[in-house]
């Protein structure tokens, strides 16, 4: 099962060894066409209205029913709200903080990404941050991202090209030496740990210590930014991540990434099946057991969440996710692979391996044949799904001549 760059999926049988692969055409044959006409908008907010449209999701969707179509609007939200509430909750609290949707600093009524209206709430100056408002910007769409980053995140602009360039701190890659996971009853056996691993180990105690500080931490915040996406094109493989992180850079990263759910799929999204914590603005206790810096990534694959506490970089969220499908799809008798991958136009599919920086997106753009994806694939049965919803190009020494496709 191959994703072509417009959502739609298809497989037969092929003689290469690899599942044959077919798709629908578009136009002229070219899956991907950037032109168009230049976009006028005279305010934000149509600004905003013509991004929603332009950046429409292109997930499968079956059509079937479910429990939620009989619910109204208001119904919706509500449930929406207590599900991020859940994911909010400090473990020392019987519930969550009280979250509504919306940009404090608005002062009127605002229409998001789902016609969802801002509740009006105050804003109350105390220590404990069960007795404030957190300001929940669900699902924003990049246009009101941009507007978020540069108002309000130092170092933040656009580029004459369009893109939005921010700084990550301190850190400009990942912390390998940094990433912890969980070591339990279930994991002690279907790991790989000891010399030569890259799983580092820590206990669930020292986990729920730095859940505790990055939790406290994105509720003492006005706002937090809040994803709700998908991974893996396969729809019978498909998992649903949130991600709560107090940074627009951060969102719209995952907003490029993951896969966007349409709007009937964001309603009934439902409780996520992986949730990122990302308080990377904050450190971690040093003096907390199993820490070696101030740095810290921790994966727990039995209550399937992850915290990130002293590290703005964004690619923690993305590597973090594809552990999880690393461990996850081989227990569904599928192969994750670390590869790009491509298809040509007889259907024939070519997988790239190699390790970050060593080219498999450049191989895998190749203007001769479809793209599948650059980074990160599941291969099952069904044929190659591509994981995430977007690439993500190194842009050292990355220049037109060298990289046009690019």
């Amino acid at each position: 099962m191959a994703s072509n760059g417009n959502g739609s999926v298809a497989t037969e049988n092929g003689s290469n060894g690899l599942p044959k692969i077919t798709t629908q055409k578009s136009v002229n044959g070219i899956c991907h066409d950037d032109s168009g006409p230049t976009v006028n908008a005279k305010t934000i907010d149509e600004l905003h209205s013509l991004q929603k449209k332009r950046s429409a999701p292109s997930t499968p969707n079956t059509g079937t029913s479910t429990p939620f179509a009989t619910l109204s609007d208001l119904e919706l939200q509500k449930l929406q709200l207590q599900s991020i509430s859940a994911s909010l909750a400090s473990l020392t609290r019987e519930s969550g903080p009280k979250v509504v949707k919306g940009d404090p600093a608005k002062s009127q009524n605002l229409d998001h990404n789902l016609h969802h209206h801002h509740v009006p709430a105050p804003t109350i100056a105390v220590s404990d941050s069960a007795l404030k408002f957190t300001h929940v910007l669900y699902n924003l769409s990049p246009a009101e991202l941009y507007e978020q980053a540069i108002k309000y995140e130092k170092g933040s602009f656009i580029t004459y090209n369009g893109a939005m360039a921010t700084l990550s701190g301190a850190k400009t890659g990942r912390s390998p030496r940094d990433k912890r996971v969980v070591k339990d009853k279930v994991t002690e056996n279907e790991l790989w740990w000891g010399k030569g691993s890259p799983n580092i180990e820590m206990d669930e105690e020292t986990f729920m210590v730095n859940r505790e500080r990055a939790v406290d931490y994105l509720n003492s915040l006005d706002k937090v930014f809040v994803n709700d996406q998908f991974l893996n094109w396969d729809p019978e493989n498909r998992i649903k991540v949130r991600i709560v992180s107090a940074r627009a850079y951060h969102s719209l990263f995952m907003h490029n990434m993951c896969i966007r759910p349409s709007p009937e799929e964001l309603e009934n999204f439902g409780t996520p099946d992986f949730t990122i914590y990302n308080a990377g603005k904050f450190p971690c206790n040093r003096f907390t057991h199993y820490m070696t810096s101030s740095t810290s990534i921790d994966l727990n694959h039995a209550r399937r969440e992850m915290v990130i506490l002293n590290t703005q970089y964004a690619g923690e969220m993305k590597k973090g996710l594809f552990s999880v499908m690393h461990y996850l799809m081989p227990k569904r008798q599928i192969l994750s692979l670390h590869s790009g991958s491509n298809m040509g136009k007889r259907g024939g599919v070519a997988l790239f391996f190699g390790l970050s920086g060593t080219g498999k997106t450049t191989l895998s753009t190749d203007h001769n044949r479809y793209l599948i994806g650059d980074d990160e694939h599941c291969w099952s049965e069904n044929g190659v799904s591509h994981i995430e919803g977007g690439r993500h190009a190194k842009c050292i020494a990355l220049s037109p001549e060298k990289e046009p496709e690019i």
